[in-house]
This record gives C-alpha cells, sequence and structure tokens, in this order.
C-alpha cells in the first residue's frame, strides 16, 4: 500500500497506535523495530506523547540497542511524503562543521512502516536525544544569567544557520527546543519546515499561537517563516539573561510561552508584559522589546532576519569553530544601518553625483589668463618706472584688468557649474525629504495617540460586557421578584378555596331551605284556610292588593290613624311595600301576621337540613374548576417569567455578539493601523538614512564647492592642481 500524497486519509488514533506497538514483533517489519522495546507506562502500555498531528513513542532496537523517538502520524499531512524526503535531502546537505551546534537530528521517513488493524501506515523514525525542552530548561537554570545568555547567543547562532541555508522550522517554540546536557540546543519536530524545494507549497500549520506574529496567515510558507518568532525567542532568553526576575514575573509555571502570549503581541498596548519589559531599566531589555512590538504588524517577508539585525555573537556561543563561520554582514553602503535595512534604502550610487574636488586640466582660455597676469603686471610695473603720465588710467588698472578676467575665466570652468549643479540637485532632494525628527516626534505621537485609545478600547470592552451582565442579571432579579409576587397571589386564592368551598355549600343550603320555606307559604292560600277574622270578602281584598298566600307578606307595621285618632295597620309585602287594605285593622293584621308566623315556623321546622350529594358535588366542581384556573395561571407565571428570563439572555447574546463585533472590527482596524505604523517606522528609518546621507553629501558638496574659490583657481592656472 502506498503512501497517500495528495488524497485524504483518516489516520489511526494514538490509542490504536499504543495498542498495535504492544506487538512491535508483528507490526514493524523494518529491521531496526521488528521487537523494539516501547517505553511503557505503569499500565504497561506504550507511552505516547501526544501532538496535534502525531503521537511519539519511544523504542529501543532489539537489533542494535539503539533509542529512536518513532512518530506515528493521527492526521492527513498534504504531500507528506514529499515534504519530508525533501526536507531529509536538504538537511542531510549541511556539513556538521560549518553549523554552530548540532542541532539537526536524524530522521528517516518509513512509509507502510506499521501495521494497525488492516492497513499500514508511515512513521518517522527519528534519532532520540537526551535533551530537556526550553521551558524546562530555563525553570532550573534562569538564575545562571550567563548560562542564560550564552544560551540566546546559540538560539541567535542557530536561527543564523537557518537562515543561512534558506530554511525556517515552521514552529520555533520552547517544546521544539531542546537543550542537551552541555547547554547546546537540539531543533525537534520539522512538520512544518521549509526548505527551498518545497517553494511553491503550503504551509501545514501555522505554529505555536504565542510565538507566532499576528500577520502570519494560512499562506504563509517560505524562508521568513521564523523570524518573527526568533525574535521572540531572542528577545526573552536576553531579557531573563538581563533580569532573571522577569522569568517568574511573566512566565507561568507550565505555561504554553516564555514571556510574552499572543495577546500581547495582537494588543500591545494593553500588555501588562510588553509594558514591563518595554519599560524596563535595562536598554537592551527595552530595545528587544520595541523591536518585537515594532515587528508584530509587519509582514514576516520584509521582518529583519534575527542573524543578520544582531551583530554575530561571540565565539564562545558556539561549539564549532569561529574560523568556518561566515565574516559578520555588514553593508558599508547603508552607512552603518542595520543589514536587514538594506534593500529598503536606496543604493548609494543615487547620491553619488559628487561635486568636484578642484580644477582640472587647464582650457586655452585658463592658459591665457595665466599668461595675463605677469604681462599686465610687467606693464604696470613700467608703467610706474618709467614715470609715463598716466591722466586717463590709474596705475593698478592692468591688475583689475587681470583680476576681472580671471574672476571671468574661473566663472567658466565646468568643475564650478557642475558643483553648483550637484549642490542644487541635493537641495531638490533634501527638500522633497521630511524632516526625519519632526517626522518621527509625529509618528511617536500618533502612535502614542493609538495605544491610548486602544487601552481605553481594550478596557471598556469588558466594562461594557460587565455592564451588559450586571443588566443581564438585573432583569432576571426583576422577573422573578415579579414571579413571587403574582404566584403568592394565587396562592392566596389557591389557600382560600377551602374557606369559599365551605360558604358556598351553606349559601346553598341556606337557599335551598328558603326556597322550601317559600314554597310552603305559597301553598297557604288566605282564602282556602284564612286566619281568624279575615272572611271571604276581606280575603278577596286581599287578594286584589296581592296578598293571597302566607308568602306575599312578611308582616304589618302600626299605623295611627289622624282622622278617627286611631291605630290602624299596614301590612308589608315581601318586597318591602307597605299596603293598606281597607277593613284590615291592627286586630286583624296581627291575626294575619300570627297565622303567617305559625305557617312559617311550621315550615321551617321541616325544611331540608343538608343538601343533596348531586347538589354538593355541582359546588364542588365549581371549585376544584376555580383551582384548576388558578394552578393555570401559576403555570402561566412561570411561563411568562421564563420568557422574560430568555428574552433577558437574548438581550445578553446578543449585545456580546454586537460587542464582539464591534471589537473584532476595532482589532482589525487597530491591526491594520499598526500595520501602518509599521509601513511607517520602515519608511521613516528609510527617509531618516537617506536624509542623514544627503545631508551628509550636502555637507560635502559644500566643502567642495568652497574649495573651488577664486584663490584657489588663481593657484590652479600656476600650479595645475
Amino acid at each position: 500500500m502506498g503512501s497517500p500524497t495528495g488524497q485524504q486519509r483518516q489516520f489511526p488514533s494514538g490509542a490504536a497506535y499504543a495498542e498495535a506497538l504492544q506487538h512491535t514483533q508483528l507490526c514493524f517489519e523494518h529491521p531496526e523495530l521488528k521487537g523494539a522495546r516501547p517505553e511503557l507506562t505503569k499500565l504497561g502500555l506504550p507511552r505516547a506523547i501526544s501532538g496535534a498531528f502525531a503521537s511519539v513513542f519511544s523504542l529501543t532496537s532489539a537489533a542494535s540497542g539503539r533509542r529512536y523517538a518513532v512518530k506515528c502520524f493521527t492526521r492527513h499531512v498534504p504531500d507528506q511524503e514529499l515534504r519530508y524526503q525533501a526536507i531529509s535531502r536538504r538537511l542531510a546537505q549541511l556539513d556538521p562543521a560549518e553549523l554552530s551546534q548540532p542541532w539537526n537530528l536524524g530522521f528517516e521517513y518509513l512509509p507502510d512502516a506499521i501495521g494497525v488493524g488492516q492497513e499500514r501506515y508511515p512513521v518517522l523514525k527519528m534519532e532520540w536525544i537526551e535533551a530537556v525542552t526550553l521551558s524546562s530548561w530555563l525553570d532550573d537554570n534562569h538564575t545562571d544569567r550567563f548560562a542564560v545568555d550564552r544560551l540566546a547567543d546559540r538560539f541567535e547562532a542557530l536561527t543564523r544557520d537557518l537562515s543561512e541555508h534558506e530554511i525556517a522550522h515552521g514552529d520555533l517554540q520552547h517544546g521544539n527546543l531542546l537543550v542537551a546536557s552541555d547547554d547546546t540546543l537540539r531543533l525537534v519536530d520539522y512538520d512544518g519546515m521549509y526548505v527551498p524545494a518545497l517553494a511553491g507549497l503550503g504551509g501545514t500549520e501555522r505554529g505555536h499561537r504565542n510565538y507566532q506574529s499576528p500577520m502570519r496567515g494560512n499562506d504563509d510558507f517560505g524562508a521568513a517563516l521564523d523570524r518573527f518568532s526568533a525574535w521572540v525567542i531572542f528577545m526573552s532568553l536576553k531579557a531573563t539573561a538581563a533580569d532573571p526576575a522577569l522569568w517568574h514575573r511573566l512566565h507561568e509555571p507550565s505555561g504554553e510561552f516564555l514571556l510574552l502570549t499572543e495577546e500581547d503581541f495582537k494588543s500591545p498596548g494593553g500588555s501588562t508584559g510588553l509594558q514591563t519589559l518595554l519599560t524596563h531599566p535595562d536598554p537592551t531589555v527595552r530595545g528587544l522589546a520595541d523591536q518585537v512590538k515594532s515587528l508584530a504588524f509587519q509582514p514576516l517577508d520584509v521582518l529583519p532576519p534575527l542573524a543578520h539585525a544582531i551583530p554575530k555573537q561571540r565565539a564562545a556561543a558556539t561549539t564549532t569553530t569561529s574560523a568556518s563561520a561566515p565574516p559578520t554582514t555588514t553593508h558599508s553602503g547603508t552607512g552603518g544601518l542595520p543589514d536587514w535595512m538594506t534593500g529598503h534604502v536606496p543604493p548609494q550610487a543615487a547620491l553619488s553625483a559628487t561635486s568636484p574636488d578642484g580644477f582640472h586640466i587647464r582650457t586655452p582660455l585658463d592658459v591665457v589668463t595665466a599668461a595675463l597676469w605677469p604681462l599686465l603686471l610687467a606693464a604696470t610695473a613700467l608703467v610706474i618706472v618709467a614715470g609715463f603720465p598716466t591722466p586717463l588710467i590709474g596705475s593698478g588698472v592692468p591688475v583689475i584688468v587681470a583680476a576681472v578676467i580671471t574672476a571671468f575665466a574661473r566663472s567658466r570652468r565646468v568643475e564650478r557649474a557642475r558643483s553648483r549643479a550637484v549642490l542644487g540637485r541635493l537641495t531638490d532632494e533634501l527638500a522633497q525629504l521630511d524632516d526625519p525628527v519632526k517626522a518621527a516626534e509625529k509618528l511617536r505621537k500618533d502612535k502614542a495617540k493609538f495605544d491610548a485609545a486602544e487601552t481605553k478600547r481594550t478596557t471598556a470592552y469588558p466594562q461594557e460586557q460587565n455592564r451588559l451582565t450586571a443588566r443581564y442579571h438585573a432583569a432576571l432579579k426583576e422577573a422573578e421578584k415579579r414571579k413571587v409576587r403574582k404566584q403568592r397571589d394565587i396562592d392566596k386564592k389557591i389557600d382560600g378555596l377551602s374557606e369559599d368551598l365551605r360558604k358556598a355549600l351553606a349559601k346553598a343550603l341556606a337557599d335551598k331551605q328558603a326556597a322550601y320555606v317559600r314554597d310552603q307559604l305559597g301553598r297557604r292560600l288566605i282564602s282556602q284556610s284564612p286566619p281568624h277574622g279575615i272572611g271571604p270578602k276581606l280575603a278577596a281584598r286581599l287578594a286584589a292588593a296581592g296578598i293571597r298566600s302566607a308568602a306575599d307578606f312578611k308582616g304589618y307595621r302600626s299605623v295611627q290613624n289622624n282622622s278617627y285618632n286611631s291605630t290602624g295597620a299596614v301590612l308589608v309585602l315581601t318586597s318591602g311595600r307597605a299596603i293598606n287594605v281597607q277593613g284590615i285593622g291592627e286586630a286583624k293584621a296581627i291575626a294575619l301576621d300570627v297565622w303567617r308566623k305559625d305557617l312559617f315556623a311550621s315550615a321551617v321546622a321541616r325544611q331540608p337540613s343538608a343538601l343533596s350529594a348531586a347538589e354538593r358535588q355541582q359546588i364542588e366542581q365549581g371549585i376544584t374548576h376555580r383551582r384548576a384556573q388558578l394552578a393555570l395561571q401559576r403555570k402561566a407565571v412561570e411561563s411568562e417569567i421564563e420568557a422574560s428570563r430568555e428574552q433577558a439572555r437574548k438581550h445578553l447574546e446578543d449585545g456580546k455578539e454586537r460587542l464582539a463585533r464591534e471589537n473584532t472590527l476595532a482589532g482589525d482596524r487597530a491591526r491594520q493601523q499598526r500595520q501602518e505604523f509599521g509601513r511607517r517606522t520602515v519608511a521613516l528609518q528609510q527617509n531618516s538614512a537617506l536624509h542623514g546621507r544627503l545631508s551628509a553629501s550636502m555637507e560635502a558638496a559644500r566643502l567642495r564647492h568652497r574649495g573651488l574659490s577664486y584663490a584657489s583657481y588663481v593657484r590652479f592656472l600656476y600650479i595645475g592642481r
């Protein structure tokens, strides 16, 4: 089975590899690995060191006794075999004697090397090295300033080796830099390594986030891949060497970083760690921190390689002889600028329009002028000695004429014209450049203003999040209060249902008894069983007045008859209205009332004493229905409050999403602004260097121009220089 190169393929998990490695006699066919002894855990299983793309196992060969690190891949990597073959060929070409230290480890890519289940998969067989990770080494040695500083130099030498051979590791970080027992570095994990033969392919990873530039993208894959992480590691080592206390102050135990993290690079304005380094008393620490800050938002390919920007370290930093190392790279053409500025600064040739350093090659006019001076001086002397009268012209006129002719001849010299042209061109070029001091001050103010705004923005973001959260909790609290209040009212009503039932039953019984008595009274007609003293005629009058039975009135009321000064009576109807019936005096009214009361007492004695089962059930059903309605209302309150909670949660989530979106946009704008600052910094450095050289050229041109003086010209006329 061939190893796939471009086709996506599923790979076993680390646990599946560990299970297969319990039987290395069966899973391997390679003579060095067949029957190899894996390092075991306490449970007797092969010990795995798991990473993002693979699990690494330690195996000791049964054939040679040598120990290997065997990397078993758990994820598909495009063009994996092609990449490892290219990397292996490039590393094999390196001459160990030319390297600063033996940082590269031997490895062998073995396709179809291990059988897991029914399929075979590739492995990477690597040389085993006894070493510790960089962070572990710093944990133990950060107080040894000399050792840390020497390691920083060795790291710089390692990056110089990589840069000179156009190799980039792709993931320089504390876990991939091992420190051997002799304090030299080893580089492991070549999964994302770039070598020239891989130019044109994309990267397979973006490296550890705490060591990478915010500008690194998926498409970055080239020799500049390590530049930012190299600066970060070098700065961390140098800072720790200068101030060992920084290790405990900025590094967290078991932290996946050295001194700074991804957030420090993304938001330098709000970075406490970066500010600590930027304000450190040691100028080296400050300078390196400022360099890392300025590099964080520049494209990788314009970053200065660490190996070129830092002067070559002392020979003690390496384990190889300094004689074999290439000379320190300096560029005289850049006038002392760092080497990485080369390419950003216009070549010196652009400024080499130098003015002449004197007069050269006499012309016929110069010869005539030179000859004229002795003749005119001789003529002057003759006039004076001979005593010729000179009424019109003075004796000094010949000298004046010679001086004027000399001045004319000097003005015709091409050197003066070239010198003026050079001065004019330099003046024009200088006028086109911004004053570097003013530009630097403006850039500093702009950056300070930007950093202040960024600090305010990054501070305001969590505060605004907290305000949203506080409003959310306040809404929840208010909803809970509302729920408790409403449910308490409903509970009171539910608790009162028993009393309501009792009252309803009592009322129903009373109504039933009242109806019975009223019915019984209505059945006893006055005309059929009149009380004593009430005859048919009087019964007829009562019926005409609406009183036919005992149920039609409820008593009487005595009244005083004014006309006869006697006491009469009016009957009180059940409606409460009093009527006067002719022939019904007080005595007959009393008789009627006694008659009605006897009938009433008799009916009360026979009235029902309890409700029927059906009547009681009907009332109880009403109460049950009411209880059910209240229970529904209570449940509705819970639903209503839950809706309020959900609305509050939605407001919170919408608010946080809006804030995150705004923060992301602001972060993007900030990154663009930092990139712009980076470009302005580079432009300023270019402008400053160019301005300096132009100013120096201008001064030199002025000096040379002053060298073309009248006296110099007279000397040139007779001496020739």
